[in-house]
């Protein structure tokens, strides 16, 4: 879950250093040995019965889809003093009624070792893009990030017709991991529909099995080469 603001005599502490230039020393350029709780997503993932249940104009549709995910590891990055470890990811929906697309998703997955925040940045395209944010630790079966609309640091931005139409007021998602080699996830995103009193709750649900490892980052794998040839 998100950590609570520190607080002294009512006032938010800046949890933040002076200097936000220096970016640190001594990094270690092995992106699959310091992704902490996020180790296990690294690689390839494949499942044919998830389910979604959606809003359509005359009732909820539930749909059982095929997915397909991918998790590639990233180069370390910095925002000056602030280091991250990630993996890129790329989520393919289709059904087994038809092979057009169901749904696309792209983005990443971050974990900053200095304070157990993870990030999940997501974007699909629909004109929608979201950043979410938990907290964990190395070891962590389960992990929760959310993300709610008009956050300006973990929030959803949309168009203007979704904003109209299908409005996203709060993105949640829940992780489960079972071994190495298993996954599922739980997702709740609470849509405000045109016309509705209530809202809606777009869910969705799977569990996923490896069919690939993860390979190195782009890095390790050029110091991995220089180090064979040398």
């Amino acid at each position: 879950m998100l950590r609570v603001p520190l607080v002294s005599q009512g006032k938010a502490m800046n949890p933040f250093p002076q200097d936000i230039f220096t970016e640190p020393t001594g990094v270690d350029p092995d992106t699959l040995a310091n992704l902490g709780p996020l180790a296990r997503l690294a690689g390839r993932w494949e499942a044919h019965k998830g389910v979604d249940i959606n809003p359509k104009a005359d009732a909820p549709e539930r749909r059982v889809f095929v997915e397909r995910v991918s998790f590639d590891a990233i180069d370390p990055q910095t925002n000056g003093p602030q280091l991250f470890y990630g993996l890129r990811y790329h989520t393919h929906i289709t059904t087994e009624e038809e092979d057009i697309t169901f749904h696309d998703q792209v983005g990443y997955w971050l974990w900053e070792p200095a304070t157990g925040l993870i990030l999940q940045t997501l974007a699909i395209p629909r004109g929608q893009v979201a950043l979410a944010a938990g907290h964990a630790k190395v070891g962590d079966d389960n992990l929760s990030l959310v993300a709610t609309r008009g956050q300006t640091q973990y929030g959803i931005c949309s168009t203007a017709f979704l904003e109209y139409g299908f409005r996203t007021d709060a993105y949640r998602i829940d992780i489960r991991f079972d071994g190495d080699d298993s996954w599922s996830y739980d997702i709740h995103t609470t849509l405000a529909v045109h016309g509705r009193p209530d809202p809606f709750d777009h869910h969705d649900t799977n569990t996923l099995r490896r069919v690939a490892p993860g390979k190195p980052n782009p890095l390790k794998q050029i110091l991995d080469r220089r180090a064979r040839s040398n």
